[in-house]
């Protein structure tokens, strides 16, 4: 598993963790917001007005309402990225990632109006009568040969990104957010993880089965409850920490160009590394240039420029407020510095030759700021006089014996490291240690416990806990995440199953969900990390074509934009 999650960061450093990715996601962005007159300020309230019913716009085909499209769109994007994906970038990139994450979605709204216009106008009516559309549909029938200059494969380009498609619901939709709930579940609520999979997926089974109306009629439902319970409690630690959101907005602004330094248990991040996590996470949880979105709106009633429009809402809603309220819940409450009791992932856990230490004098200053600065070097992959230990390690009823090793989890140093066995008793013995991990034929049979930083949603179910909803508060985003990542995985089956329908026709579908619910369980059990990074590859690979395709049909949407009649 080690190595495999070694070839996926090395695929991300080279996608999504490179600076042409990101140019290419905001620079799509920017370029149809200025090519269509800045259409997200433009036509706001127009989306407002068609979605709530003020003016009507129908079209004779479709299967969902224009609401029932956005609610489905909207359930596929807030999920765990909402909950979980916020802090990983917090943990990742610092404060200086939610401004990032907030500059995808200013210009993911133009980005996703773009896309589901083209969507929902190159849409098809299948041989069973249902209603199929995206990016596949307008790459094949939109690209012509002239845009180019030569005979160009657009049937091969939408095939390839159905495919793509097809794994991004997998490795994007479905792994990390069931993932998220096992984790979530199992903490607050000492669930087996194994349980949570098994239950979830029938449950998911059960729904998916029925189509797009069923599961438009669940999201319709699922979404007002989930923003009622998160907010809600999200509102309470708000106003408990009232005083510290100046300052956790002053973090978030006043590290944009220069990283986010060292402090508390976290050891700082570069500009690179804040770019890149809050770009990728803001990615992730709108799906802005993705091409996902546009298979939900496809199936609306209303005119192709109309339901484009409304779209424009769904980054709003999702990134600038639910994804900034996450945030300023967890920069307000001080626990993206602080070190918990947890259970270290093998993925995430690295020991070092040398003694180092994070303690702070009474001035909150680091005592020894040398050694704080190479392991900040270290962490962000920069050259630096930080070695991993090789060697054995000497371990005496779960104590470390050795007193030249340092344990670096989650990127923060470890404190009160326990080693136990496969039964969970205290080990006693020697461990070869290789380039600073666990040597394989010993990994397997013992776990590290101790305290360290924590991420994803587990970070935010901290949050939530610290203060004066107590226990309660973990509890609360251990049921808002199930909501919101259960219909994530409803709706991201959709986009897959109408995926594998452009390419093998309807007979395979069946097979795809079945595939796509046992994953799902599977996913319950696999390792935080890895999942992650398979979301990172795979979210990156299906959005190139989308973003190429879209900038071709540039000339066909401004026409479609200047002909809409604002309401």
């Amino acid at each position: 598993m080690e190595q495999f999650n070694n070839f996926l960061v090395l695929l991300d450093s080279n996608l999504s963790g490179s600076w042409w990715f990101p140019a290419l996601l905001i620079g799509t962005g920017i370029f149809f917001t200025i090519y269509l007159g800045f259409p997200q300020f433009k036509y706001f309230r127009s989306a407002l007005n068609i979605v709530s019913g003020k003016t009507t716009s129908s079209d004779s085909d479709g299967e969902t309402t224009g609401f029932q499209a956005l609610t489905t769109a909207m359930s596929g994007a807030v999920g765990t990225g909402n909950i979980g994906g916020v802090a990983l970038a917090i943990w990742t990139g610092g404060p200086a990632a939610i401004f990032w994450m907030w500059i995808t979605a200013i210009f993911g709204m133009t980005t996703k109006y773009v896309e589901v216009t083209l969507g929902h106008k190159y849409r098809t009516k299948l041989s069973d009568g249902s209603i199929s559309g995206g990016p596949m549909y307008y790459i094949e029938h939109g690209l012509k040969s002239s845009a180019f200059g030569f005979n160009f494969p657009a049937k091969t380009v939408a095939i390839l990104f159905a495919f793509l498609m097809m794994i991004t619901a997998i490795g994007s939709g479905n792994m990390p957010q069931i993932n998220n709930i096992a984790l979530v579940m199992n903490t607050e609520f000492s669930v087996p993880k194994w349980f949570t999979g098994i239950f979830l997926g029938i449950l998911l089974w059960i729904i998916i089965i029925g189509g797009i109306k069923r599961i438009a009629s669940v999201a319709s439902k699922i979404i007002p409850i989930m923003g009622l319970i998160y907010f809600g409690g999200a509102l309470v630690i708000l106003l408990e920490n009232y005083q510290n959101i100046i300052p956790s907005f002053n973090a978030i602004f006043g590290q944009v160009f220069t990283g986010s330094a060292a402090m508390g248990g976290f050891l700082g991040a570069s500009f690179a590394m804040s770019l890149k996590y809050g770009v990728a996470r803001g990615l992730y949880s709108n799906e802005a240039g993705q091409g996902s979105s546009p298979i939900a709106h496809a199936s609306s009633k209303n005119k192709s420029i109309d339901q484009g429009v409304v779209s424009i809402l769904e980054p709003f809603i999702d990134t600038l407020v639910v994804c900034s309220v996450t945030a300023l819940v967890i920069l307000s409450s001080g626990v993206w510095t602080e070190k918990f009791d947890t259970k270290f992932s093998k993925t995430d856990m690295i020991i070092l030759d040398g003694n180092y230490s994070d303690e702070l004098d009474q001035n909150s200053k680091f005592v020894n700021p040398d050694q704080i600065a190479e392991l900040t070097k270290y962490v962000q992959n920069i050259d630096s006089k930080v070695n991993e230990f090789n060697g054995t390690l000497d371990v005496q009823d779960g104590n470390i014996l050795n007193n030249n090793v340092t344990v670096i989890h989650l990127r923060s140093i470890a404190e009160d490291v326990i080693i136990k066995n496969s039964n969970k008793d205290l080990f006693t013995g020697s461990l070869q240690i290789n380039n600073g991990k666990v040597d394989q034929s010993k990994s397997d049979s013992v776990t590290f416990e101790g305290k360290s930083l924590v991420s994803s949603a587990e970070l935010t179910a901290k949050a939530f806990s610290n203060g004066i909803m107590g226990e309660y508060g973990g509890k609360l985003v251990a049921v808002a995440l199930l909501l919101f990542a259960f219909s994530t995985s409803i709706t991201w089956c959709y986009y897959g199953d109408r995926s594998t329908a452009y390419i093998f026709g309807e007979k395979g579908v069946i097979w795809y969900r079945n595939f796509y619910v046992l994953c799902f369980i599977l996913a319950a059990v696999i390792d935080t990390t890895v999942v992650w990074n398979i979301a990172y590859v795979v979210v990156a690979l299906v959005s190139i074509p989308n973003l190429i395709a879209m900038f071709v049909l540039r000339g066909e949407m401004k026409t479609l934009s200047d002909n809409f009649q604002i309401k």
